[in-house]
Formats: C-alpha cells, structure tokens, sequence
C-alpha cells in the first residue's frame, strides 16, 4: 500500500493563493502512473480538479483552467497543486490520488483530505 501525506490547505480570502501537496510513500517498489486533485464541496460529489498522467499530460477541471496549475517530482514522488485567485467555489475539502504499478497490478490510492476555505 502507497501512503500519501498531504499538507498546504488552510483559509485564505478570495483572490488569494494556497500551495498544496502531496508526497507518496512505500516499504516496497512500486512505480506511479497517474497523480491528480479531487475535491469534494459539503453536499456535492468528489470532482476531479487536476490530472497529471504519467509522460506529461495533465487535465483540469473547467472551473480551475487557467486558475490551477498541478506539478510533480518524480524523483520524490510528489504532486502539487498551485491554487491561484482563489474563489469562494473552491471551498472543499482537497484529495490527493495516485495509480501506481506493483508486482505488475495497477492500485489507487488516496490521501487523508486537506481542508481548502475561501472566505469573500
């Protein structure tokens, strides 16, 4: 199993910035596909926010384009999610995702949650 320890949420007012992270950790090999965001609003389904796909793709939410922008080091098995003029809508909590090989099988695995608040 690949543990995943995000940090960076917090309450920030509207127009501002958050930087959030997510390093991913094992005992044992194993290699990372896909890393991406999720968000989940109260009441609301868990979304998508940002994708970064193994080879250098990434995908993003509509809502977030141009706003989000997601990195990662491979070297540290990190992602990142650079949250910038940050809106009211984007109050969620936040979800850290990654698909990794082991032993030739694909797993997911998820993050603790960091609790994202945009105050007007």
């Amino acid at each position: 199993q690949v543990q995943l320890v995000e940090s960076g949420g917090g309450l920030v007012q509207a127009g501002g910035s958050l930087r959030l992270s997510c390093a991913a950790s094992s005992g044992s090999i194993f290699s990372i596909n896909n890393m991406g965001w999720y968000r989940q609003a109260p009441g609301k389904q868990r979304e998508l926010v940002a994708l970064s796909i193994s080879g250098g793709n990434t995908n993003y939410a509509d809502s977030v384009k141009g706003r989000f922008t997601i990195s990662r080091d491979n070297a540290e098995n990190t992602v990142y999610l650079q949250m910038n003029s940050l809106k009211p809508d984007d109050t969620a909590v936040y979800y850290c995702n990654v698909v990794y090989r082991r032993n030739g099988a694909v797993f997911s695995s998820w993050g603790q949650g960091t609790q994202v608040t945009v105050s007007s």
